[in-house]
């Protein structure tokens, strides 16, 4: 093939040719791409233009380097695990769906304040107090990590269940119980977005390059439709989905059953 000749920097032409030659099913997921000098004599470009062609590919996550092997199409399997996100009630118990992973380490508590995104989330201005905590949660059967957090205003542990303040970090089916028993009836609003990860949260989830994760936003409402707890759920989109159960009690919140 004789050097290409299209608008746009030399390597964003190169890194076009080889994503029309993954999404033409040329090159396989899984299977290698051609090395740097068959590339390089394909397309008549230079080492640079090529390695900056792959690394921009690789970013996009259509591709993954492996160190003293090369670039491979990444594959892109079926979600592992699927976290069920509807809340169900038995009697006074409640479940959900990440009850049964383990935690893979001892749950941190600490106290926080409300920021731009988390305090119009709970009705309250920036800097409210808040108790927070974080758990790091494993599937037992494929060892998926997802990360957890739970957000209780001080004023929901002081004026809607004083438990919460002396032990907030009991678990969330737990909360929803104490709120209940408080003579709530709760109701849930949740949100989902994707995004790529912060370096942490990759390196704690424990997941790819250029990979984003989900990242589920709670809010648990009392009688009245006030926000009384937040919860966030984080995890690598290439090895897990969200399902929920749709009812027509709300066009707008999710109820226990």
């Amino acid at each position: 093939m004789g050097e290409i000749q299209r608008p746009g920097a030399l390597y964003q032409q190169v890194a076009a040719e080889i994503r029309s030659g993954i999404t033409a099913g040329e090159y396989k997921p899984g299977a290698p791409l051609p090395s740097e000098s068959q590339l390089i004599d394909r397309y008549q470009v230079s080492r640079p233009t090529v390695r900056k062609a792959i690394a921009a590919l690789r970013a996009e996550g259509l591709i993954e380097v492996i160190h003293g092997k090369g670039s491979y199409v990444r594959a892109v399997p079926a979600p592992a695990v699927t976290i069920e996100r509807t809340i169900t009630r038995s009697g006074k118990t409640f479940h959900t769906g990440h009850q049964a992973w383990h935690e893979a380490e001892v749950p941190t508590v600490y106290r926080t304040t409300t920021n731009a995104t988390t305090g119009p989330l709970l009705g309250l201005p920036e800097g409210e107090a808040l108790f927070a905590v974080d758990r790091l949660l494993s599937d037992p059967h494929t060892e998926t990590r997802a990360l957890h957090r739970v957000l209780i205003p001080f004023a929901t542990a002081a004026n809607e269940a004083e438990q919460l303040g002396e032990a907030p970090d009991v678990e969330p089916e737990q909360i929803y119980a104490i709120l209940t028993a408080a003579g709530h009836k709760l109701a849930w609003g949740e949100t989902v977005s994707a995004r790529m990860p912060l370096p942490d949260e990759r390196a704690t989830l424990q997941i790819p390059d250029a990979t984003p994760i989900v990242h589920a936003t709670r809010v648990t409402l009392g009688t009245d439709q006030r926000p009384l707890i937040l919860e966030e759920l984080r995890a690598g989109a290439d090895r897990t989905q969200l399902a929920y159960r749709i009812t027509a009690d709300s066009p707008r919140t999710l109820h226990a059953v």
